[in-house]
């Protein structure tokens, strides 16, 4: 990090720092405190021991000064409290604004139809409606979100995912998807735009990350209503020790005085899980926040949850598990046919074919075989369409198609053709080896196979034996065949795949997992991974991906790394974990607190109980100051733990909820001992 770098991070968080502590003061309203039950209680009891001691100080008796210490270390809690909550808030807003620096307002060029020569009207980007077409040429900014109608363009998206490299947008397919704020770099596009002002997929990313739109997941709301039930158990008790002690004072014959309303507070304060309760907001905005410098966005903290949870995990290959732009790498021709007319055919099926499969042809037989005839004459262009599975062209004469093995030997024989049999051995070979076979055929003649070679990504091997390592089942998802769909599987160490997939079949597996109590994960980009993605209880959508997936998806990794699954599960289970530490921790608190304030409020009453200051604490106000303050302290030295979160571990549960006992439940008994004694000491002192 050089020297300009690291000044400029120090002033961040100078600044993040003073905004945090003036918005500690700003919560101190009711309508801020009323949003944490356990706090809210130390905000009434502050009230109250605050108004007691100036109450005494303006008649001039009792223990003013006292009461006084006492609610200015009450007041502290709450603003350490508010304090690590504004720090996570503060970081939130950081991101939102680096985030909104990016995003411009810019004019755009709306045509009436998808047709490069169509004229353009200027209208300004915020008046754009869902429906609207805009053609973006090179170095203009994309002005919405939306879908590629036509052309074929670099696109920079390091606004939105940080990363230099310029992508390909491209009409059809699975990475046709453009996002407002980015730019094009060469060529032009026309788009369908697919989402309103301020609707767009860059509005909604500052909105999350700013938390407006954060909810509370199911385990922080069945923590936050097991805080409240402990609140509620300790508000009783301490309110009944008010009588017992009147009680004991003037009809049991003891001698001594009783309890002060003070000195309740702050057994209740101490008691109550404060320090928890404190941090709870900060943790889940927190993780979050660490999602996004992964470069990856939830849309909820539920997602982080689930992810935390889940076992299974979906991927799509295509695009995920592979590069995804196959690329032709060899020809073979049939018996009886020459590699030049297996060439030449190949070649013009592909020339009005724009998916990088169909470039990649024209460019092997170009590079491979340079002195093949080219065949002329006009013909008409056949798409491609999921349910005849091959395109091609037809001229007057003939009808040349290139597509999946099944559909051209349908084709053929529809034709009236014989579909050759050592094609079979051919197409064999190339699934054996990874590759996506095609056939070529002319008329009713089959004249070769094609072999796609799909790319594996590097290093996505050993991500998934740690995916396997805590615990998590990966299952790729292909619309291959089989037997390719195998050998990428093995190649990619997978523990299972599902080939000849359609969306229906992603659907049923998943629900077969959901049947038998699996949380499934899945990973995907392209629309017709969209049902699985909505119906899956964790759904990452790469950036790249298409518009329907992003919208199924809960969460969107902004660099289309499958791979950054791991780090999303492992986020997860660290939010789960520090949430239980930190609630362990604060729970344990409990007993030293017990040890320290039980005695000194009762020990002129009953003196029988100092035998429970085994701390030794110099007197009664001495021991619950110590106490009080070190309930306060203790959240301040704990948010950089909730902001950072306690580290995971891939173990076992068993062996990590020993782990978290013996590390924060033993060690949140052993802490207060410490502290407060240290306290008691330095009250002492001055």
């Amino acid at each position: 990090m050089t020297e300009k770098s690291t000044e400029q991070n120090r002033d961040f968080w100078r600044r993040l720092f003073r905004d945090a502590a003036k918005e500690s003061f700003r919560k101190l309203s009711p309508q801020s405190q009323w949003r944490n039950p356990v706090m809210f209680v130390v905000y009434v009891g502050a009230f109250l021991v605050t108004l007691m001691g100036l109450e005494g100080l303006i008649r001039g008796g009792g223990n003013w000064g006292f009461d006084l210490i006492i609610a200015v270390w009450l007041w502290l809690t709450l603003l350490f409290a508010n304090f690590s909550e504004a720090l996570a808030e503060g970081q939130g807003k950081a991101q939102a604004s680096s985030l909104r620096a990016s995003r411009r307002e810019v004019m755009a060029h709306k045509v009436a139809r998808a047709d490069a020569d169509a004229e353009w009207t200027e209208v300004p980007g915020h008046q754009l409606q869902r429906g609207d077409l805009v053609r973006v040429d090179a170095n203009e900014v994309i002005p919405a979100d939306g879908e590629v109608l036509l052309g074929v363009a670099a696109v920079d998206e390091s606004a939105i995912t940080g990363e230099s490299a310029a992508v390909i947008r491209e009409q059809g397919g699975d990475h046709s998807a453009v996002t407002g704020g980015t730019m094009v770099l060469s060529d032009w596009l026309i788009i369908q735009v697919t989402s309103s002002a301020g609707d767009s997929f860059l509005d909604r990313m500052i909105s999350l990350v700013e938390g407006a739109a954060r909810r509370k997941t199911p385990n922080e709301i069945a923590l936050a209503v097991l805080l409240v039930v402990l609140t509620m158990v300790f508000l009783v008790v301490t309110v009944t020790l008010y009588p017992f002690s009147w009680y004991s004072v003037h009809f049991a014959a003891h001698s001594g005085q009783v309890v002060s309303p003070t000195v309740l507070v702050a057994l209740l304060v101490c008691l109550i899980p404060t320090t928890i309760g404190a941090l709870l907001p900060a943790i889940g905005i927190s993780g979050i926040m660490r999602l996004l410098k992964a470069k990856v966005v939830a849309k909820s903290g539920r997602a982080i949850e689930a992810a935390g949870d889940a076992d299974v995990l979906f991927l799509d290959k295509t695009g995920t598990i592979t590069f995804g732009n196959r690329q032709a790498a060899e020809l073979l021709a049939a018996p009886g046919v020459s590699a030049d007319e297996l060439a030449a055919a190949a070649r013009y099926a592909s020339l009005s074919d724009d998916t990088p499969e169909g470039k990649s042809i024209v460019q092997l037989v170009d590079r491979v075989y340079p002195n093949v005839p080219a065949i002329t004459g006009e013909g008409n262009w056949v798409p491609f369409s999921a349910e005849t599975r091959m395109s091609g062209i037809d001229t007057s004469d003939h009808q040349f198609r290139k597509g999946a093995p099944d559909a051209i030997k349908r084709w053929v024989e529809q034709a009236g053709g014989q579909w050759q049999t050592a094609v079979d051995s051919d197409i064999e070979k190339i699934a054996q080896t990874g590759a996506t076979p095609l056939v070529v055929a002319l008329d009713a003649q089959v004249l070769g196979a094609i072999s796609l070679k799909d790319i594996v990504k590097p290093g996505i091997r050993e991500r998934f034996a740690e995916l396997r390592s805590i615990g998590i089942r990966t299952v790729m998802i292909t619309g291959d065949n089989p037997i390719t769909a195998g050998a990428i599987a093995a190649e990619a160490g997978v523990d299972d795949y599902l080939a000849e997939a359609k969306p229906q079949d992603k659907l049923d597996r998943i629900r077969e997992y959901h049947e038998k109590g699996h949380l499934v994960a899945m990973t995907g980009d392209g629309t017709n991974d969209a049902p699985a993605l909505a119906q899956a209880d964790v759904a990452v959508c790469m950036a790249s991906g298409t518009q329907a997936a992003r919208e199924a998806a809960n969460i969107v990794d902004l660099e289309s790394d499958p791979t950054k699954l791991l780090e999303i599960v492992r986020l997860g289970k660290q939010l789960l974990v520090t949430r239980g530490a930190l609630t362990t921790f604060s729970i344990a608190n409990d007993v030293a607190k017990y040890f320290a304030i039980i005695p000194a409020a009762f020990v002129s009453t009953y003196p029988q109980l100092d035998a429970l200051n085994v701390m030794r604490l110099n007197s009664p106000k001495d021991a619950i100051l110590s106490a009080v303050i070190f309930n306060a302290i203790v959240i301040l030295l704990l948010i950089p733990l909730a902001l950072k979160g306690v580290k995971y571990r891939a173990i076992s549960a068993d062996r990590l909820l020993l782990r978290n006992v013996m590390i924060y439940g033993v060690g949140g008994i052993i802490a207060p001992f410490i502290g407060i004694k240290l306290i008691d000491l330095l009250l002492t002192i001055l």
